[in-house]
């Protein structure tokens, strides 16, 4: 699993470009389920278990990463650009991006320090005061490069560091995909369905479709979260802590999670001896929100792995919370399936 995790973020995937993880992903499971590609590009797959399932449980996770898109090329060859999902303009300054399908490399610059007002240097600067450099000398070079509307991605080497920690680009939601990856090529007691789901970040558009299609009784969401434990913050604003499990939410800006699912999950991760943990802050949101909202209401619950500087070049978690959470996904999958 942790060497389809590093294929799967060094691939590009921002919102509404997922084709390249899809192919991906489907080049995993082959053989292993059927599968179907909707309007939208969400894969569904169905996996056959041992028995048929008493109730019909969906496992999500979101294929798209957040990153930026073209929107203009100034006289002087520079690129400038809007952002695609949550990202803060803090964490992109300096970084080094690929733009579209020819994989131009790039650099994203602002005005140099030494020309920028006094009273201006502590100030975030703002985003249409940003360029990417892709080293062209002018307009007309840099249209033979690139074209408005296309995708671009953060650049960051996966990579293995400190006490079981990893570090990429779009750890959000590919450890989701990774782990669902595994799932479906184990063996399963009962039969499940399956959406690797597009557009999360701009809006859980994906998983709206995919849960209206598939129909489930019951959802399980896998994601990532911020993990907060971090100088600086104590009590509940740590959120989660990297090493302690897969998160299990009660409430975020999207969903009211249903009280009994999320009681089961710790329930049924002591039962197992798997490491749990709950998400202590009301924030964020993810495809949960559009899932339980589905015809007539979905029952559903969220498990998240921990990550550091979520939404940026370099996401950080911990190795063995993406299989803590992988193995508190399926145990769940099959008590909700077989209850």
């Amino acid at each position: 699993m942790l060497e389809t995790l590093k294929e799967l973020c060094n691939l590009p995937g921002i919102s509404g470009r997922e084709d390249t993880v899809r192919n991906y992903i489907i080049s995993k499971i082959e053989g292993f389920c059927e599968y179907s590609i909707d309007p939208l590009g969400n894969l569904i797959c169905f996996k056959k278990g041992r028995q048929a399932a008493k109730n019909k449980v969906m496992l999500d996770a979101h294929m798209d990463e957040v990153g930026l898109i073209v929107t203009g090329i100034d006289n002087n060859g520079f690129i400038k650009f809007d952002k695609v999902g949550g990202i803060d303009s803090r964490v992109i300054i300096g970084r080094n991006v690929r733009i579209g399908e020819n994989d131009i490399p790039g650099v994203l610059g602002i005005k140099p320090i030494h020309l920028i007002e006094k009273e201006d240097e502590d100030k975030i600067p703002k985003l249409e005061d940003m360029y990417i450099d892709i080293g062209a000398s002018d307009r007309e070079e840099a249209l033979k490069l690139v074209s408005l509307g296309e995708e671009i991605h953060f650049e960051s080497d996966f990579r293995e560091f400190g006490n079981g920690f990893i570090e990429s680009k779009a750890i959000d939601d590919r450890a989701g995909c990774a782990m669902l990856i595994d799932i479906i090529r184990s063996d399963m007691e009962y039969d499940c369905w399956f959406s690797f789901s597009v557009q999360e970040e701009i809006g859980t558009r994906g998983a709206a479709a995919s849960a209206f299609t598939i129909a489930p009784d019951y959802a399980i969401v896998t994601e990532t979260t911020t993990a907060a434990d971090i100088n600086g913050a104590k009590g509940e604003a740590r959120v989660c802590v990297c090493g302690e499990g897969g998160t299990v939410s009660f409430m975020d800006r999207a969903t009211v999670y249903n009280h009994d699912l999320y009681l089961k999950a710790l329930e049924i991760a002591k039962k197992n001896n798997i490491k749990a943990q709950t998400k202590t802050r009301v924030a964020g949101g993810n495809d949960a929100g559009a899932i339980h909202k589905s015809r007539g209401g979905v029952k559903t619950i969220t498990v998240s792995v921990p990550c550091r500087y979520l939404h940026s070049p370099c996401c950080v978690c911990k190795y063995e919370d993406i299989v803590s959470s992988r193995d508190l996904v399926k145990a769940l999958a099959e008590e909700f399936a077989g209850c």
